[in-house]
């Protein structure tokens, strides 16, 4: 193939609740579509981050400089365009994980499609369908993050995790227990929140038979989660902690983490998450896909990555209803507890052309006509 234009689309999309985490609360998805033309198809991808560099450090106004000025220009001087020959092509510009992510993932698809294969085939999908779990957020009381809980369960998801910081994390994990019953398959997510002199605190959290303890500690100290980890019954997750598979090689060999979130943007695409995959199945440590309130974009890729045969555990790739009153796409639906892996080729999805007009709030030209 060869890279033809590029072009972002800036889309706003009203959740339809507030999701509140220890990093602050979002009312609405603010973030844009990269859609690439090739001589042989077109692909889409979704920038997972947000408009301020609060989760992790990209943004969506420094990836499109990121994008326009340093990775296109690399990419349109390949002599063939391949999605593997991104990552190589990319190595000099450090950083940047998400950006790279959203190039490597637009190409990968228009690339799928030309081939009439899916994301799913391509990466090794052994399920046609996955089980969905749901993040649930911090709420202002107990009562309601219990109504929240019953009725996602009523739903159908499998499992239910809880944001958690200092000062909610004993009592609303008590609470959900004692109204759900022990059977219930449940977790916690800390986004970072708390510090290794938490320890005897956290450890508390074992009482109450989680699956696992998600990103505790400060991102990218493998050496206190592995410290923390030995003082806890409670499985430790890492998420922001691992940016590759040599990290995550790292955290395991060190006894940092028991099980492993992948998120496909963090570690630079699909490709790199294949590999991180890989790493933890070796080592039969759990993966599990997580989510950023993707729309039906970044959900349908996740989806693929959700069905290989390491993910054992359910991810976050929660039905478009949890987050969206209208999706960008044809909504995903959960069904007993599942949602269908796209099998069409590429992601398998595309933008509703009047559903982008209404939520597009502005378009911008990065490479080509």
């Amino acid at each position: 193939m060869k890279l033809e234009r590029a072009e972002i689309v800036h889309v706003a999309i009203p959740l339809v609740a507030p999701f509140r985490t220890s990093f602050g609360t979002m009312t609405t998805k603010d973030t844009f579509l990269l859609h690439v033309v090739t001589d042989a198809a077109e692909g889409w991808s979704e920038f997972a981050a947000d408009p301020e560099p609060r989760y992790c450090p990209e943004f969506v106004a420094g990836a499109e400089i990121v994008l326009r000025d340093f990775l296109l220009p690399r990419v349109a001087a390949l002599p063939r365009l391949t999605a593997p020959a991104l990552a190589p092509a990319l190595a000099s510009v450090k950083g940047h994980e998400l950006a790279k992510a959203a190039l490597e993932t637009a190409v990968l698809d228009a690339e799928l499609c030309a081939y009439g294969m899916s994301l799913a085939t391509y990466l090794g999908a052994v399920r046609d369908r996955v089980p969905a779990g749901v993040s649930v957020g911090i709420r202002d009381s107990v009562p309601e993050l219990l109504d929240d809980v019953q009725r996602y369960l009523a739903e159908g998801y499998v499992r239910i995790k809880l944001k958690i910081e200092p000062g909610w994390d004993l009592e609303p994990v008590r609470a959900v227990r004692e109204r759900f019953g022990d059977e219930l398959p449940l977790q916690v997510d800390a986004n970072t929140a708390y510090r290794l002199a938490d320890a005897e605190h956290l450890r508390k959290l074992d009482a109450f038979g989680l699956l696992l303890v998600e990103e505790p500690l400060e991102e990218n100290n493998l050496h206190a989660h592995a410290l923390l980890q030995q003082r806890l019954t409670t499985p430790v997750c890492l998420d922001e902690s691992l940016h590759n598979a040599r990290d995550t090689a790292s955290a395991i060999a060190m006894g940092a983490c028991r099980v492993v979130n992948v998120k496909p943007a963090r570690v630079g695409g699909y490709l790199e998450a294949r590999r991180v995959h890989d790493v933890a199945h070796a080592h039969g440590v759990p993966v599990w896909c997580g989510g950023m309130l993707e729309t039906g974009i970044g959900r349908a890729a996740n989806l693929a990555l959700a069905a290989l045969p390491g993910c054992t555990l359910p991810g976050d790739t929660s039905a478009s209803a949890r987050y969206f009153a209208e999706d960008l796409t044809e909504p995903f639906v959960l069904r007993d507890g599942h949602l269908p892996v796209p099998s069409a080729p590429g992601i398998g999805v595309e933008p509703l052309p009047e559903v982008m007009r209404r939520f597009t709030t502005g378009r911008s030209s990065l490479y080509g006509g």
